[in-house]
């Protein structure tokens, strides 16, 4: 069996691959075998029944639940050819195939010692559109979009090596006097700013334009952000309460942007809502982490399609997405209250802690006479007052609280009948908190 050289795919917890700057998720193929045509090969491993994603960098293999094997790709940089897809009679009842040449070496981003260039078959024995994703492969190999990382990389040392060999003097290469000191970090600043607003004119122009910018613009929002956050702490005591609430909102604004690659039917296809399923579950965790484990399904559908730009989804596309999370080992889950609410919350989140939580606060001494409101229970529970209400409901029919209903709202209650005996209503138990009330009532006469 070929030792597998490949390289090796970090996922997320929902078994999503973790993506490079500027890559993007083009197809989606389930039940796709990589196969190496060339025998003895010793680094080209044989890849079975698996999910392949191809991206504007990388061929991506991950094993389905029953396959063997770790997630593998084969980045496009290494691919010296993609034979063209010929049809045959034979052709029409088998599975369709797609061969390429994988040539490795460390510029490409597979290296092996004593290895040489094999040919690969992708068998796609799934449902799928075959052409279409040929046309994609094809697409992507030539476009090279990974080289436009790369020149960005050497372009930016380039430029640094050259600022610091003509630093020595005070005049530029074509004569002109160099911008030093303050002078030149203010000008500096004032040119990327003109440059930011020139995009974001251009984004907003019409919507063709924007779409077209959406990439670029999620990209500016995330170094923005990182700014925001990389901000010298030393000049945290100089800024005022006002300051740091505004840069607190501003970094949870460009949170929001959008998401750099949304699954979506055009690329997944028939796997559309599995992929949905797993990227919705990636996205919900710092909403969750902010709302205190638990959120409104609208609320979510709301910030879920915002994030998506012009890739809206359907709220009955969210719903499906939503309930796969039982097929999937992901940390959250869909529920749905008795009162028809539907809700996202986390899984190490139970009833039980809540509820020890909400005794704790309807048997305090000011609770026991007036109640708690769901907006007392929200700031103890760190939820919405909506999400508290129904916390506070679920209590109720389990019989832990009981509720008054007033003009003023609902006020609820600890639940003291519980603990008076049906057989003889006069009697008083030697325990419980209607047991402590009324000692308490006697010893004040």
């Amino acid at each position: 069996m070929a030792r597998n050289s490949l390289l090796p795919v970090k996922l997320t917890d929902s078994g999503r691959p973790v993506l490079s700057p500027n890559e993007i998720e083009c197809f989606f193929l389930s039940g796709v075998d990589l196969l190496c045509e060339d025998e003895p090969n010793t680094w080209f491993p044989h890849l079975k029944s698996g999910l392949l994603i191809l991206t504007t960098h990388r061929l991506i293999w991950l094993p389905d639940a029953t396959a063997s094997g770790n997630a593998s790709s084969v980045p496009l940089a290494s691919i010296s050819q993609i034979f063209s897809h010929k049809k045959s009679l034979k052709s029409v009842f088998a599975s369709p195939r797609v061969r390429f040449q994988v040539s490795p070496s460390p510029e490409r981003g597979v290296a092996t010692s004593g290895s040489r260039s094999v040919v690969v078959t992708a068998v796609l024995r799934g449902k799928g559109d075959c052409d279409a994703f040929v046309a994609k492969f094809w697409e992507n190999w030539r476009a090279r979009a990974w080289e436009e990382a790369e020149s960005g990389t050497s372009s930016g040392s380039n430029a640094a090596a050259g600022a610091a060999s003509a630093s020595s003097g005070i005049y530029s290469s074509d004569g002109t006097v160099r911008m030093v000191g303050v002078s030149g970090i203010l000008r500096k600043e004032q040119e990327m700013w003109e440059s930011t607003d020139k995009s974001l004119q251009d984004a907003f122009q019409d919507l063709n334009a924007l779409m077209s910018k959406a990439k670029e613009m999620v990209m500016l929002a995330e170094k923005m952000r990182l700014k925001l956050l990389s901000g010298p702490n030393s000049q945290t005591n100089a800024t005022n309460d006002e300051e740091m609430g505004s840069k607190e909102e501003m970094q949870e604004l460009l949170l929001s942007v959008g998401i750099i690659s949304p699954v979506t039917k055009e690329s997944a296809g028939a796997l559309y809502h599995q992929q949905l399923s797993r990227q919705l579950a990636d996205f919900v965790k710092v909403p969750l982490e902010r709302s205190g484990g638990i959120i409104n399904l609208i609320d979510i559908y709301c910030l879920f399609n915002r994030a998506r730009g012009t890739e809206l989804i359907s709220p009955d596309d969210l719903l499906q997405a939503c309930s796969l999370w039982e097929k999937f080992d992901v940390p959250i889950v869909l529920r749905k209250f008795d009162s028809g609410v539907m809700v996202i919350q986390n899984k190490s989140q139970s009833d039980e802690e809540v509820f020890t939580k909400i005794k704790v606060l309807v048997t305090k001494p000011d609770a026991l006479r007036a109640g708690i409101s769901p907006s007392d229970a929200a700031m103890t529970l760190g939820v919405a007052p909506a999400m508290a209400k129904e916390h506070l409901l679920s209590a109720e029919s389990k019989g832990i609280l009981c509720r008054d209903v007033s003009p003023d709202g609902f006020r609820f209650y600890i639940n003291l009948f519980s603990e008076i005996e049906r057989d003889d209503m006069y009697l008083v138990k030697d325990q419980g908190i209607y047991a402590s009330w009324v000692r308490a009532i006697h010893a004040h006469g």
